[in-house]
């Protein structure tokens, strides 16, 4: 993003109320905001430091009146995917701030830059990078990832507010989930998949190896037999895989974040553009010096991942499969 052709424009749904350019935004007085991060993945930074300045602070300099049926804010970005999200108007101005540098330094692209929001009390996807629009509403619109993903609303990490989306209410449900012979009705509801999160999938051999586009969360596949099974751009965010036998599994594009494949089978495994933000692919045991690595990985290619933590990398390189 050029900064020379970046706006920053508050609006409503119906009309604009007024832009903004980098150098008017970067006029403002600049404080430090030092917080903690909180990712829904499971991870957490201490201690990060911020320059930019409150969103009220921001809205009272240049006059900006909200108007009175207003009672939420919606962040849009500058992204190929549309990403937005919205928070209460009241929570807006009390934490909400506009960041445009980190630790003394310009905001990386990758973490926004030129301009992003952040909201200290929430789960960090509701701090929206690149953004581009402020819009005030009447009535609240879940975010790209709540509509898509089924992240919680609310987001509050002391709740652990991480998901929101389809439960199954008893086990014959589950079961007859399970036997299904194809899941398209899964895949696309009302143009978005179908997100169904903390069921039990232990053991489980599904009927049809295609499973891609699926969006099955923080759920239990262990001892799974997942062998050839297709799981493209499927969202298994939080999976257990403790013992599931993965072999000749594609996962290509798959959201694997937060993932747990501790003692699983990953013989012939494609791995190959995933996010893999706080995935595990070997934990400490609590006995000292012990680890609960892969039980098997032969043919395993690692290629492209997105988010490795830096003990996990250095393990998959040991393993000679981080191609």
């Amino acid at each position: 993003m050029d900064p020379a052709e970046w706006r920053l424009e508050l609006a409503t749904p119906d009309h604009s109320i007024a832009e903004f350019t980098y150098p008017q935004v970067l006029q403002m007085p600049r404080e430090t905001l030092s917080m903690d991060v909180h990712c829904v993945t499971g991870w957490s930074r201490r201690n990060t430091k911020f320059q930019g300045f409150m969103l009220r602070e921001f809205l009272a300099h240049h006059e900006i009146e909200i108007p009175l049926t207003c009672a939420f804010v919606r962040f849009l970005a500058y992204s190929a995917r549309g990403h937005d999200t919205s928070i209460p108007l009241a929570m807006a101005l009390d934490e909400a701030w506009l960041i445009h540098s980190q630790d003394g330094f310009p905001l990386p692209h990758a973490h926004g830059f030129p301009l992003r929001v952040v909201v200290p009390s929430r789960y960090f996807y509701k701090s929206l990078k690149w953004v581009k629009r402020i819009e005030f509403l009447e009535e609240d619109r879940l975010g790209f990832w709540e509509r898509t993903t089924g992240y919680h609303n609310e987001a509050d990490p002391w709740k652990e507010q991480r998901l929101d989306a389809t439960r199954f209410s008893s086990r014959e449900e589950c079961e007859s989930f399970k036997q299904l012979p194809n899941f398209d009705a899964y895949r696309h509801i009302d143009g978005d998949p179908r997100v169904i999160v903390r069921a039990n999938f232990s053991a489980w051999d599904p009927q049809t190896r295609d499973l891609s586009g699926l969006h099955l969360k923080s759920c239990d596949f262990s001892h799974a037999n997942f062998k050839g099974v297709n799981f493209q751009h499927a969202n298994l965010t939080f999976g257990k895989f403790k013992g599931a036998d993965l072999t000749g599994a594609d996962f290509f594009g798959a959201d694997l974040e937060g993932c747990d494949f501790s003692g699983a089978i990953l013989d012939d495994t494609r791995l190959e553009r995933n996010f893999l933000s706080a995935a595990r692919f070997f934990k400490r045991t609590r006995v000292a010096g012990e680890t609960d690595g892969l039980k098997s990985w032969a043919g395993l290619k690692v290629t492209h991942p997105d988010g490795l933590l830096e003990d996990q990398e250095a393990y998959l390189k040991s393993l000679g499969v981080l191609v």
